[in-house]
């Protein structure tokens, strides 16, 4: 899929910030996580491989690439339309990425976990794990621009 107007290169600083949030959001919150999981640490060790990871980073990257394509085409839109003159900002980025957040992201998981039967503290926990991941790539994205 080709979007016009993409930073590739902040894109890949994007994908690179997010996933290093990720890593010190989900060592900040581990003991939570894991009792909200319902598993031990021995559990998580054993069970993991670095193929997590790697997938876990490759996403990292598609969503700052989409994201970037969702602000390129609302800006794009906007040139014509009722929002004339917007451009890929700071402030744009930030409001795009809570957007999507609010209404993709958490919107799943309040189905994914409650059908799931999930505890509360999960959602909340990876919920906010994304909503900082989006929030990262939109402001990243916002400053390099197109």
């Amino acid at each position: 899929m080709l979007f016009t107007g993409i930073n590739y290169i902040a894109v890949l600083v994007a994908g690179v910030a997010s996933y290093a949030f990720g890593s010190v959001y989900y060592m900040s919150l581990a003991k939570p996580w894991m009792a909200a999981v319902g598993k031990t640490e021995e559990e998580f060790k054993s069970g993991s491989s670095p193929r997590v990871f790697i997938v876990a980073f490759a996403a990292q990257l598609v969503m700052a690439f989409m994201l970037a394509g969702v602000l390129g085409h609302l800006v794009l839109a906007g040139e014509g339309g009722a929002v004339a003159g917007s451009s890929v900002s700071l402030v744009n980025g930030l409001i795009t990425a809570l957007c999507v957040w609010f209404g993709f992201i958490l919107m799943a998981m309040l189905v994914n976990h409650g059908f799931q039967g999930a505890k509360r503290s999960l959602t909340v926990i990876d919920s906010g794990h994304w909503l900082g991941v989006l929030l990262i790539q939109g402001a990243v994205i916002g400053l390099f621009g197109v």
